[in-house]
């Protein structure tokens, strides 16, 4: 099962260190990544295999909210398919 990880805010060091440190820890492995700067802005995203989380989309979500208020950024996870059928209507 695979989901795709967004990453939007304001640029400063650390933004990828967290979010990669938090996937690792609940063993989701990040299969592809693209991220840049826009002006002062960072973006970031990821494709994730979370097959072997034991952790759920929501319960990352909600963990995500943590880490965005923690250091800033706004985190979001969804399904991979949900992600592609949103991108083909």
């Amino acid at each position: 099962m695979r989901a795709i990880v967004t990453v939007v805010g304001k640029d400063k060091m650390g933004i990828i260190a967290r979010i990669s440190a938090y996937l690792k820890d609940i063993e989701a492995n990040i299969e592809d990544i693209s991220q840049t700067i826009l002006q002062d802005y960072f973006v970031m995203i990821m494709l994730v295999d979370i097959s072997k989380c034991a952790k759920k989309i929501p319960d990352i979500q909600k963990d995500f909210d943590v880490i965005s208020a923690q250091i800033g950024v706004n985190a979001r996870i969804q399904h991979e398919d949900i992600f592609n059928t949103m991108h083909k209507i």
